[in-house]
């Protein structure tokens, strides 16, 4: 579908554009293009290939695959072409192609991708499963397989030394361990099927038995390792050495070229606005703090932002002056906010000065939102790893905030809730994640949020 994509879109360029093109662009030289062009996309798509076709993938994760592999795709192809053919290209054209194509290729693959779920849902290209023993985990990994039918998979029954009474989920019990390669030859267990094994390690012999037997029938095993009891979580693993670790959580922006990305961006919106909007929203915000009520224009407070370190975050001062502003948050009728203040919250105009922490390094743009030194020791002490939301830079806006989580927090359970929703995002991190926060933050402000006060 990409290559079909890339020369037809290829063709209406050459063909339809004609005074976009190089003078000197024969016949010759059109079929260098397409052959330079397919090669190149061929390898560029090898490198980051689609996962439209894996039983679990979100569709954020698609376009960044998309975006990745155009944009190396640009990059090789219009620089073999420049320096190896005897034409140079307009860069008008590159813009127009280049673009055009990253949105014609997310359209077909998130096409595709509908398609196949489509497919699945009817009960096709489907992967029939088996399990072994009947822990706590398998319950959990029956509940991801059988919850979303596109993802294809056909749980037949599971393998135990006895059956279980308890397990509060539909799935038949097919017999004992050892009996489990009987039923595969006398059902004909297809071979592209695969078996799931959360057997303890004490039982090493049972399970290389089961291996053995998988690997000799064309049969894919899985081990699934029984930490659910004390880990009751997604984890991860890595491989240091050929030893297999698992750890808690899968943080995207633990990659250097991840953080530099977000940097990146960050040092680019930040800068641009600082240089171009701010300096007139400074004027006007500071000239009427000034006209009514006493005291600076900016507000700054000691905040914790990544890793628990302390900063100064900076925010248009909506209050007047009091001795309570570090350490009692904001309510709705707060007797403290000036009624140009309360503009200020409720149109989160009073947060832009935090480009200038973005700016600094110590906030990104997008992140979970920094709390005062105070609730930071309260609240670590209350919930249940409230300190991971530190494993990253706080942002001016986050996914908490733009999907229900703002304003006062009068139960803990608001907090908490609110806390979850910052550790998914440090677990979830995408650019395209950040970009469809920022939308989703000027759609909110536009339309006006009753929690912004």
């Amino acid at each position: 579908m990409d290559l079909l994509v890339l020369n037809i879109l290829l063709s209406l360029f050459l063909h339809c554009f004609p005074s976009w093109l190089p003078e000197n662009l024969g016949w010759d030289n059109c079929s260098l293009v397409y052959f330079v062009f397919n090669i190149v996309y061929l390898f560029c798509v090898s490198v980051k290939g689609p996962i439209l076709q894996m039983r679990k993938v979100r569709p954020e994760q698609i376009v960044g695959r998309v975006f990745t592999t155009v944009l190396f795709f640009s990059l090789l192809s219009f620089l073999g072409l420049n320096y190896v053919a005897p034409f140079r290209y307009p860069l008008s054209f590159a813009l127009a192609f280049f673009v055009l194509l990253f949105v014609l290729v997310t359209i077909s693959r998130l096409s595709s991708r509908a398609f196949i779920k489509w497919f699945r849902r009817r009960g096709r290209n489907t992967r029939d499963v088996l399990f072994v023993g009947s822990y706590p985990n398998m319950v959990d990994l029956y509940n991801e397989m059988m919850g979303d039918p596109t993802t294809g998979y056909r749980v037949l029954g599971y393998f135990d030394d006895e059956p279980k009474e308890d397990l509060g989920i539909p799935i038949p019990y097919l017999g004992g361990v050892d009996t489990l390669s009987v039923y595969m030859k006398r059902t004909h267990f297809h071979p592209m099927g695969r078996v799931y094994c959360c057997l303890p390690s004490s039982r090493a012999l049972d399970i290389r038995k089961i291996v053995d037997y998988c690997d000799n029938h064309l049969v894919r095993f899985y081990s699934v390792p029984n930490v659910r009891n004390y880990l009751p979580r997604p984890v991860c693993m890595q491989l240091v050495g050929d030893v297999p670790v698992l750890y808690l959580r899968r943080e995207p922006l633990r990659k250097p070229l991840n953080r530099f990305i977000k940097r990146a961006f960050d040092v680019f919106c930040s800068s641009l606005f600082l240089c171009t909007l701010f300096p007139f929203v400074y004027i006007i915000v500071g000239f009427i703090t000034k006209l009514t009520s006493p005291g600076p224009v900016l507000f700054k407070q000691k905040r914790n932002g990544l890793n628990g370190k302390e900063f100064y975050c900076y925010k248009f001062r909506s209050m007047r002056v009091n001795s309570q502003s570090d350490t009692l948050q904001a309510t709705e009728h707060d007797p403290r906010k000036t009624k140009f203040g309360d503009f200020l919250r409720k149109s989160s105009i009073d947060e832009l000065p935090q480009f200038l922490n973005v700016l600094k390094g110590d906030m990104s743009i997008v992140g979970p939102r920094p709390h005062m030194l105070k609730h930071t020791q309260e609240y670590s002490e209350l919930i249940n790893k409230y300190m991971v939301r530190h494993f990253i830079k706080p942002g001016i806006t986050g996914w908490a905030q733009v999907t229900g989580c703002r304003g006062e927090t009068k139960e803990l359970s608001q907090m908490e809730a609110r806390i979850r929703k910052d550790i998914w995002y440090v677990e979830h991190w995408s650019f395209w994640l950040d970009l469809r926060i920022m939308y989703l933050t000027v759609k909110n402000a536009l339309h006006g949020e009753k929690n912004a006060y």
